[in-house]
């Protein structure tokens, strides 16, 4: 092993290799193992990690970061669906299956001689209705939608805001369900949080100063089609009206009041979920005294 001579300028990294270049921000002398090429001479890698790090990093509009693969939640929400299908479809299929009676968003009835609803605690329903269907027609549609809609969601808000999204609009279709619905009529399928997701579209494109007329055209249509027969009209206004509100914080925010902002958007509309199944779940409760 080779020594610098006396008096030999040497790396500040590597203090037995000499070296004749010096980094242009902190001026120490670094070795060709440690220089790094920047706009104007070379760097070492401590002041390259600490440029970086001081970078801003580009936001969309809601605040998410810029991802390169946006739509991969999207897409693990519709493998997710499909799965619930399939397993739906190998244990007795719809109507016949566990998996399928046990998920559906049901307020109260009694069956297989024993009470079951979100009003006897099965409060997983508010959640699992929205990831089964009642067939590949239901289920193709909805599938549809989200993969129209989801992935430019997804990119504007970022992909842990977009999950908790997602949560929050599958919750508030079913508790407008809840609250709106015949407690005996079962309700199924993704539509109320693909609702959910034309409301924020619609915010967005509006604070972008898109042309929004095929989003109104597509919202008449569907709005339309949630008063057909068989058709939770409840659950689609619960998911978009949510969508809406959750849309109108996520564009509007000030930057600087941004994550605040936003985690109390969350927290009302929750604590209003919350206070909405506990009113519904009091108002059933002689029923469910009756049966239990």
């Amino acid at each position: 092993m080779t020594h610098p001579a006396a008096g030999q300028q040497v790396c500040y990294r590597h203090p037995e290799r000499p070296a004749y270049i010096q980094c242009q921000r902190c001026s120490r002398y670094i070795c060709p193992e440690d220089m790094r090429e920047a706009s104007v001479g070379f760097q070492c890698p401590e002041c390259v990690a600490q440029g970086r790090a001081n970078v801003r990093q580009p936001r969309t509009l809601a605040g998410g970061a810029i991802s390169a693969n946006a739509g991969v939640v999207t897409l693990v929400i519709i493998a997710v669906n499909v799965a619930a299908h399939l397993v739906v479809m190998a244990t007795g299929g719809v109507g016949n299956s566990k998996v399928f009676d046990t998920g559906a968003m049901l307020g109260f009835a009694v069956y297989d001689g024993a009470p079951h609803g979100v009003a006897y605690g099965e409060y997983w329903r508010l959640l699992t209705a929205a990831f089964l269907h009642g067939g590949l027609l239901h289920l193709a549609f909805n599938m549809y939608a989200l993969y129209l809609f989801g992935p430019f969601v997804e990119e504007t808000l970022g992909r842990w805001r977009y999950i908790a999204t997602y949560v929050t609009l599958a919750i508030g279709s079913s508790v407008f369900v809840y609250v709106l619905t015949d407690y005996r009529v079962p309700t199924i399928g993704a539509s109320g949080a693909v609702f959910g997701l034309f409301g924020l579209a619609l915010i967005f494109l509006i604070r972008t100063k898109q042309n929004i007329t095929g989003m109104l055209v597509l919202l008449a249509i569907n709005g339309f089609v949630s008063l057909g027969q068989n058709v939770s009209w409840q659950g689609h206004l619960g998911g978009f009206l949510t969508g809406l509100a959750l849309g109108l914080v996520f564009a509007y925010a000030p930057r600087e009041r941004r994550g605040l902002l936003h985690v109390g958007a969350f927290v009302v509309l929750w604590v209003a979920f919350i206070a909405a199944v506990v009113w519904r779940t009091a108002d059933l409760q002689p029923l469910v005294d009756l049966f239990a």
